[in-house]
């Protein structure tokens, strides 16, 4: 049993009301139990401590020396307490949120946006921490995570932020000595550059058997790929979310009309418990509104036409 354990530390807090008071029957109001409950509670600290601590005089109580000794200490000791308490409580609103999330979502899609938090919320300080592997949250000091994957995270509180879709893009002059890519049909005539994220071969909706050994440089670091194809390397395959700011700046361009919709998607991550935190929901629906203002990628025009027509139709029947 350690020292902890083995002090009294209820008759600590009645002790105090007492002294403060000296009266039983008011701290017995003020702590809202029985006279009768104050006094069994000073009796056990009489009997740790093997001292007396108050003079009962009939009504009158007054502290004795060895109680006027150890008052000063627990209200120093009760002060501390109550002010560590009072800094958690807010924390729960205000304060550090640590975040793990994807090194090539923090510097292509989310630091960008970072600025746009701090002003809305000055008093939310973020630690960003970059990993792809699972968070343990009983064992490290993480609030939250954002995670790219099919939305599978057990009993952690789970909400999408968006979708992502797989688009292939180059270099302006690239494009303009090899042309756009053909959405069927050989690609080995192109210079291609290779990720982990989907091969060339599953991107055609051609006919692919010629296409089993592409050749060209491949990079398993996502954000080393995009600047691979920035630098006019060749022509890449890449996440939505991770190329949408160069194509808008016009460093690089779509080299086809051809989308692929991910099957990952991008999820909030974080316990239940931490999930009530107003800082972690504030984060959690800045999140989700971001990704909700997100451009999609450009439908082709093939894919469009009909989806355009089905929501005229849709709308057509709701005005009758």
């Amino acid at each position: 049993m350690t020292a902890y354990e083995r002090l009294p530390l209820n008759a600590l807090r009645v002790f105090e009301a007492v002294a403060t008071r000296l009266n039983f029957g008011e701290a017995a109001e003020a702590l809202h139990v029985t006279p009768a409950a104050v006094s069994q509670q000073i009796k056990t600290l009489e009997d740790y401590l093997q001292t007396p601590l108050f003079r009962r005089d009939g009504r009158r109580v007054q502290l004795t020396a060895e109680g006027a000794q150890l008052l000063p200490g627990i209200r120093h000791g009760l002060d501390e307490l109550e002010a560590t308490l009072q800094r958690l409580r807010q924390e729960r609103q205000s304060g550090t949120v640590n975040v793990s999330t994807l090194a090539s979502f923090l510097q292509r899609w989310l630091m960008p946006r970072l600025g746009g938090f701090r002003a809305v919320h000055p008093d939310i300080e973020l630690r960003l921490h970059t990993s792809s592997t699972a968070i343990d949250f009983a064992r490290t000091d993480f609030h939250a995570a954002v995670r790219f994957g099919l939305g599978r995270y057990g009993e952690l509180r789970t909400e999408k932020i968006m979708d992502d879709w797989l688009v292939a893009v180059a270099a302006p002059s690239v494009i303009a000595k090899h042309g756009a890519l053909p959405g069927t049909g050989d690609l080995a005539q192109y210079p291609l550059l290779h990720g982990d994220e989907l091969d060339w071969a599953n991107w055609s909706t051609g006919d692919t058997r010629s296409m089993s050994a592409l050749r060209g440089a491949f990079i398993d670091d996502t954000v080393s790929l995009l600047t691979a194809c920035m630098e006019g390397m060749g022509f890449a395959l890449m996440r939505w979310t991770i190329a949408a700011s160069e194509l808008q700046a016009g460093r690089i361009e779509l080299a086809s009309e051809h989308v692929v919709p991910h099957r990952f998607a991008y999820y909030f991550v974080c316990p239940q418990d931490y999930a009530t935190f107003p800082k972690v929901a504030a984060l959690r629906e800045w999140l989700m509104q971001q990704g909700r203002e997100f451009v999609k990628p450009p439908l082709p025009a093939a894919t469009a036409a009909p989806r355009q027509a089905a929501a005229k139709a849709a709308a057509a029947k709701r005005k009758r």
